[in-house]
C-alpha cells in the first residue's frame, strides 16, 4: 500500500524533518479552541490574514499571496511561470544538493533541470550559476540557507544572479532564514523577477498547519495567483498564522535555543571524531559513514534523523534538527552511545543514562 507524505518513524524525538522540538506558541493552540463552529463550515476569508502578514513582513499586501505551505507556492511558481506560459523548452537552474520540490516542480511543468554541483566544502556555486543561464533558463531555485547543509548564499551573490537573469524567475527559498542570516526583503523592489518563499512550518511551529507565503511584486506573483486554488489554507491554520505572528516574544526565545544547540552538536562531532558542517538553519548536516546501520541505531533509542545519503553530493551524511537544548543533548548522548558501539572496547564516548 503506497501512502502519502513521510512514513511515521514511531515514537521517540523526531529529529528528521526539521520541526520545530518544542512545538508552537501558547497563543495558537488558545486561538485554535475559540474557533467557532461557523468558522468550519464556512470557507475562510483571507484579507486580515493577508494584511497581517504583508505588515509583519514590512511589504504590500498585493505582494503577499498564502499558500498551502511553501511547497505548494514552489510548485506554482513553475506553474504560473513555466506550464501556463506555454515554454515548451524551458530550463530550470537548481544548485545541489536541494530541496525535493524543485526537481520534483521541475518535471511537473515538463521542463529541463540543470542542477548545478557545489564548491568545496558546500560553498554556493556562484559562478557556475551564472554561467548556466541561457535564454531557456526560466527559473532559478535558490536556497538560503540551503537545506540540507545550512550553508547560506550572500546578498552579493542572490543580487549578481537575480540581475543576470532578468528572463527568468529567480526563487528565493528562505524556509530557515529565521535562523540565520540575512533576508533578501529589502532588495525586492529592485527586482520585478524575484519571489521569495518563507514558510510557517519551521521557526513558528506550524508544520501541520500548513502554512506558507510567497512575496514578490505583482510582475512575478500575479502569475503565481492565477494558478493557486482559491481556499488553499483552511481557516483553522490562517487562525494559527495570526496567532504566531502576534506573539512577538515566541520566535526570539525558539531561535536561541537552535544556535546553543547547534553549538552543543558541533561540539559533541568535535569530540566524537564526526565531520560536521556549521549551518544558519535549525539542523546539521554530519557525515557518518555507512548511514543505515547508524540511523537504526540511534532510532532504537528513538532518536530519529534523516538520511542524506542517496543525494551523490552528501555521501555517508545524516540531517540532525538542531531544536530545544534538552532534546539536544538527548540526541548527543545517542550520537556518543552509537560512536562508543561501532568503535567498540576501548571508546571514550559517554553511555547514556
Amino acid at each position: 500500500m503506497v501512502i502519502q507524505g513521510y512514513p511515521s518513524p514511531g515514537d521517540g524525538l523526531r529529529l528528521h524533518l526539521n520541526e520545530n522540538t518544542g512545538g508552537c506558541s501558547a497563543r495558537v493552540l488558545e486561538a485554535i479552541r475559540q474557533v467557532r463552529p461557523s468558522d468550519v463550515s464556512t470557507y475562510p476569508q483571507y484579507r486580515e490574514a493577508v494584511i497581517a502578514t504583508a505588515r509583519h513582513f514590512g511589504v504590500n499586501p498585493d505582494w503577499i499571496l498564502l499558500t498551502n505551505g511553501l511547497d505548494e507556492g514552489i510548485l506554482m511558481a513553475a506553474v504560473g511561470h513555466i506550464a501556463r506560459a506555454r515554454v515548451y523548452d524551458a530550463e530550470t537552474i537548481i544548485p545541489i544538493p536541494a530541496f525535493d520540490p524543485y526537481p520534483n516542480s521541475t518535471a511537473a511543468v515538463g521542463a529541463t533541470g540543470i542542477r548545478v554541483p557545489p564548491g568545496p566544502d558546500f560553498a554556493f556555486p556562484t559562478q557556475a550559476v551564472l554561467d548556466a543561464i541561457t535564454p531557456r533558463t526560466r527559473m532559478i531555485f535558490l536556497n538560503t540557507p540551503n537545506n540540507p547543509t545550512g550553508q547560506l548564499i550572500s546578498i552579493a551573490d542572490l543580487v549578481r544572479i537575480s540581475e543576470a537573469a532578468p528572463g527568468a524567475l529567480v526563487l528565493i527559498d528562505e524556509a530557515y532564514i529565521e535562523f540565520g542570516g540575512t533576508t533578501f526583503l529589502p532588495q525586492l523592489p529592485r527586482f520585478s523577477n524575484v519571489l521569495v518563499g518563507r514558510t510557517f512550518s519551521k521557526a513558528y511551529g506550524l508544520a501541520g498547519m500548513r502554512v506558507g507565503v510567497v512575496i514578490g511584486q505583482p510582475q512575478a506573483l500575479d502569475p503565481v495567483r492565477a494558478v493557486t486554488l482559491p481556499f488553499n489554507i483552511n481557516g483553522v491554520a490562517l487562525t494559527a498564522m495570526h496567532a504566531a505572528l502576534g506573539d512577538a516574544e515566541f520566535l526570539p526565545r525558539y531561535a536561541a535555543q537552535v544556535r546553543e544547540s547547534r553549538e552543543r552538536l558541533y561540539a559533541a562531532c568535535r569530540r566524537l571524531g564526526l565531520q560536521y558542517w556549521p549551518s544558519a538553519a535549525n539542523y546539521v548536516m554530519v557525515r557518518v559513514g555507512e548511514t543505515a546501520p547508524f540511523i537504526e541505531a540511534l532510532a532504537a533509542r528513538k532518536i530519529h534523523v534523516r538520511d542524506r545519503s542517496k543525494d551523490p553530493t552528501t555521501p555517508g551524511c545524516i540531517r540532525i534538527t538542531a531544536g530545544m537544548i534538552d532534546h539536544t543533548e538527548a540526541a548527543i548522548e545517542g550520537l556518543e552511545a552509537v560512536v562508543a558501539l561501532q568503535r567498540g572496547p576501548g571508546s571514550t564516548a559517554r553511555q547514556p543514562q
